[in-house]
């Protein structure tokens, strides 16, 4: 096995022509493949403007932006496991936060990453605009201490005067 082969073992659904999109919340779709450059600290971001979810009291379609930032130790994910596992939450009902909290979790699991943040911007319903920001540094590391500082950053920013 040639070393590309070797470095896209497992990554099944990238190149696949005949993609099946589940819309039933399913982290297993998620594929990761190693990262080449783990000695150097980079921040791969990540934007979805068209996630969907539904409200688990109502069943109403919520419409978010769902940002992911993320610094990679061994591992990355996978775009089109990634959009596919985002495609998953269409029929799922969670509110706004757990989504976020959801997918920030699911991606720890999948890649253990340095540092992660997972931020929905969500469109308003009933007058209310809700912006979830959940992130994680890995402990006792530096990153640890950098998602404390992003998460209170994150409040001084969008906090009201």
């Amino acid at each position: 096995m040639s070393r590309s082969e070797n470095e896209l073992e497992g990554v099944t659904l990238l190149g696949n022509q005949n993609t099946k999109y589940t819309y039933d919340y399913n982290p297993k779709l998620l594929e990761k493949f190693p990262n080449k450059h783990p000695e150097n600290d980079y921040m791969v971001m990540l934007n979805c403007p068209e996630f969907t979810s539904l409200c688990p009291k109502t069943g109403q379609p919520d419409f978010a932006d769902i940002h992911i930032n993320y610094i990679p130790d061994q591992s990355i994910v996978e775009s089109k496991s990634l959009k596919l596992y985002l495609f998953s939450f269409r029929n799922h009902g969670d509110f706004h936060e757990d989504c976020v909290n959801i997918i920030m979790k699911d991606l720890i699991a999948l890649m253990d990453p340095k540092y992660i943040e997972v931020e929905g911007v969500f469109m308003p319903r009933g007058g209310i605009s809700i912006y979830p920001f959940a992130c994680y540094g890995k402990p006792g590391t530096v990153y640890e201490t950098r998602a404390t500082d992003r998460l209170f950053a994150s409040i001084d920013r969008r906090s009201h005067k």
